[in-house]
C-alpha cells in the first residue's frame, strides 16, 4: 500500500466551500482521475482519506493537507497533475509527497495567517497589536455547540505584526479601498484552537479595533514551528529527507553489488 500526502489550496470564491463540500469534490476527483484508492472495511466502505486541521469555512488557505492510501503505486507528480485537473479552479493541489514518516498530524504545530482589515488605518492596527502583545492574557468568548466558551487568545500567539499592504500574500479578497491594514499572525495549535477571528476579538477587547467590514483571512502556511525564529516550516521536509536517504542507500547498495572493473 502506498500512502500519499498532499497540500491543497482554497482560493477566491472557493474559500466559502465547507469541509464537507470539499470532501465530496475530492472524492469525485479521485474517481475521475482513476486513482486506485484503498477502502475501509465494513458494511459502508469509504476511501481511506485523512484530513488534517482544515481551515474554517469562509477562510482562504494556501496550506491545507490530507493523506490518501492507494492499493497500487503511482508516480507522485503524475498523480498530482491528474487530481489537480479533476478539481475546480480554486481547489488546487500544489504539492505532493510519498508518505515515509508517521504521525503527520503532529507536524502541524502552528499556522501563519494573513488578515486584511479594509477600512482600518495601519497606525491604529499598530497600536492595537502593541496592546494585545503587551497583555499577559486576552480573554475572548466563542459560541460552540456546548454554548459560550471563554478562553485566552494571547497564549497561542507566537507573533503578530502589521506589514506593508504591498507585501500582502493572500488576503486581498476584500474591496481594494483605502485605508487598509494587513496583519501577519503566527499561532500555535493548542486546545482549544485559537483562530484568527479570536485574535480579532482580542484586538477589539484590548484596543477597540473594529474593522467596518469583515476581515479577509488567508492561511499562508501550516507545519512545524521553529521556536528559535518563530516561523512555520515545511511539514513535508521529513518525508523528502527520508526519500533522499532511501535513494542514497539504494545507490550505495547498487554500487556495492556491481562487479569490480579489472584492467
Amino acid at each position: 500500500m502506498q500512502r500519499i500526502r498532499m497540500r491543497y489550496t482554497k482560493r477566491g470564491r472557493l474559500r466559502f466551500t465547507s469541509h464537507r463540500d470539499f470532501q465530496r469534490a475530492f472524492e469525485r476527483a479521485l474517481r475521475r482521475a482513476g486513482v486506485p484508492m484503498a477502502y475501509s472495511a465494513g458494511f459502508t466502505p469509504h476511501p481511506k482519506v485523512s484530513y488534517a486541521n482544515a481551515a474554517p469555512t469562509g477562510t482562504a488557505s494556501e496550506a491545507e493537507y490530507l493523506e490518501i492510501a492507494l492499493t497500487e503505486r503511482r508516480d507522485v507528480e503524475e498523480l498530482r497533475a491528474r487530481l489537480d485537473a479533476s478539481l475546480p479552479d480554486g481547489l488546487d493541489i500544489v504539492d505532493m509527497v510519498e508518505a515515509r514518516t508517521t504521525d503527520f498530524a503532529e507536524q502541524l504545530q502552528a499556522s501563519q495567517w494573513e488578515l486584511r482589515l479594509d477600512g482600518v488605518q495601519p497606525l491604529d492596527a499598530d497600536r492595537a497589536v502593541a496592546a494585545f502583545l503587551a497583555a499577559e492574557a486576552v480573554e475572548v468568548q466563542r459560541r460552540t455547540k456546548k454554548g459560550l466558551r471563554a478562553f485566552d487568545a494571547r497564549a497561542a500567539v507566537v507573533s503578530l505584526a502589521t506589514v506593508p499592504s504591498g507585501t500582502a500574500a493572500g488576503g486581498s479578497h476584500g474591496p481594494d479601498t483605502q485605508p487598509c491594514a494587513i496583519l501577519r499572525l503566527v499561532v500555535r495549535h493548542l486546545t482549544p484552537a485559537v483562530r484568527p477571528d479570536d485574535v480579532l476579538s482580542g484586538l477589539r477587547a484590548k484596543a477597540d479595533l473594529a474593522p467596518p467590514v469583515p476581515a479577509a483571512v488567508t492561511r499562508l502556511a501550516q507545519g512545524p514551528l521553529d521556536e528559535e525564529n518563530g516561523t512555520v516550516t515545511d511539514p513535508f521536509a521529513p518525508d523528502r529527507d527520508a526519500a533522499e536517504a532511501a535513494l542514497t542507500r539504494a545507490a550505495g547498495q547498487q554500487a556495492a553489488a556491481a562487479p569490480g572493473v579489472t584492467g
